[in-house]
């Protein structure tokens, strides 16, 4: 068998397209394969789809294929522009490629693959292109994804921010929680993010009447979005958010009054575990500053917050008669943190206890936002912040990029 056969074989190429030539270069480590087109081969026209047209012009082009072996490969071919009765004159598509590109379909694939398991940077060193090449690759097909996704069955919506570099730069993600599926993501953490999401919902079939829970934290930006733009939905407050304004107002007693207690310093993971988690040596100096005698304002904080994460284990009915009860004993404290914490929950009553009619949390956000924040790492951060969004939706997304194999 020829090898330029061969090559036509493992293309898949058709007529009219066939491959006239093979060169093969060792010492520069490459192989360049040209394509070409039978004398008088008809092509279909781009736009209308109308068959039978003739080639009117060529011109050439070249598309970087997939490795033979360890050697770069290049495909080369004059592409015909054809006379189509409609349309008029047009550049014929070819099938390796999509209009545009300077990669074959098989090499996008394979950056489409490989960029969701690893940095860019790193990907561009191993096909040896420049990572701004790769990056144009991967917001293409996640715009192109995103253009034919539906969103009409979303009902339940989540909404955290992920820092996107350091400083005050957030991206916000919107996650249709009974999916896991991040829907939209944008710069920003206001309440303008809501009004943007629900632009981006209604123009993929969604509807803003659909939209029964949305589940926040208690960010007034995010609160008076989604009262503004979803006024029929119920808001739920995530729990893990509640829970860590408990945390960081144990935390705060304990900061302030181990300047007169220095037996608490160094304890600060002791406080914001839960037993059943500390460490033999951790859970001994628990036993040790809970001592009664020692009259420790933190122990009394750190048994505040053991109380209210029982909350969450209540019934439906006895929830709200358990959250009064731990509110007044927070207020009665004596400890200013632990009040403001109880300020805050009294502020934010209804959502707080809609989590027990909703069932809804921002777990799965969490989830999603460590692996955001795994591939932020891997990479030494994004260029820019449309690099980190086109990254989320790449891992998060659930998107169906329809890639050749």
């Amino acid at each position: 068998m020829k090898d330029t056969d061969l090559f036509q074989l493992a293309m898949g190429l058709i007529p009219p397209w066939q491959v006239m030539q093979c060169a093969f270069d060792k010492e520069q480590g490459r192989l360049d394969i040209s394509i070409g087109f039978v004398r008088g081969g008809t092509f279909v026209c781009p736009e209308c789809g109308q068959a039978g047209c003739k080639a009117y012009d060529t011109e050439e082009r070249t598309w970087r294929h997939l490795n033979f072996f360890q050697y770069e490969t290049y495909l080369h071919a004059r592409v015909p522009r054809v006379q189509c009765e409609s349309c008029g004159i047009k550049v014929v598509n070819v099938p390796w490629a999509r209009p545009g590109s300077g990669f074959t379909l098989l090499f996008e694939a394979l950056v489409m693959t490989l960029a969701a398991q690893m940095p860019v940077h790193a990907l561009a060193r191993i096909v040896k292109e420049y990572d701004t090449r790769l990056w144009r690759v991967l917001d293409h097909y996640v715009a192109a994804a995103r253009d034919k996704a539906d969103f009409s069955a979303v009902e339940q919506v989540g909404v955290d921010e992920t820092a996107s570099r350091r400083g005050q730069n957030y991206v916000s993600l919107f996650v249709d929680l009974e999916r896991s599926q991040v829907i939209f993501a944008c710069e920003g953490r206001d309440a303008a993010t809501i009004g943007l999401f629900k632009q981006d919902l209604i123009a993929h079939g969604g509807a803003a009447e659909a939209i029964s829970e949305v589940c926040c934290d208690m960010s007034p930006a995010f609160i008076s979005g989604a009262e503004e733009q979803f006024p029929q939905a119920h808001l739920t407050f995530d729990k893990f958010h509640v829970l860590k304004i408990i945390n960081e107002a144990v935390d705060e007693v304990r900061r302030q009054e181990q300047t007169s207690r220095p037996e608490l310093t160094k304890t600060r993971y002791v406080w914001l575990k839960n037993p059943e988690n500390l460490t033999v040596r951790q859970a001994a100096t628990l036993q040790r500053l809970s001592m009664k005698k020692l009259k420790l304002k933190t122990a009394r904080a750190y048994h505040l917050r053991l109380v209210f994460q029982e909350f969450w284990g209540q019934a439906k009915e006895e929830a709200e008669v358990f959250l009064r009860r731990w509110h007044s004993w927070a207020v009665r404290s004596r400890l200013p943190p632990m009040r403001e914490a109880a300020a805050t929950v009294k502020r934010h009553w209804s959502g707080i206890l809609r989590w027990f009619e909703s069932r809804v949390s921002n777990g799965v956000l969490e989830g999603i936002n460590s692996l955001v924040q795994a591939a932020k790492a891997r990479a030494r951060g994004y260029r820019t912040a449309r690099n980190l969004i086109t990254m989320i939706y790449l891992i998060a997304g659930k998107l169906d990029f329809s890639l050749p194999t």
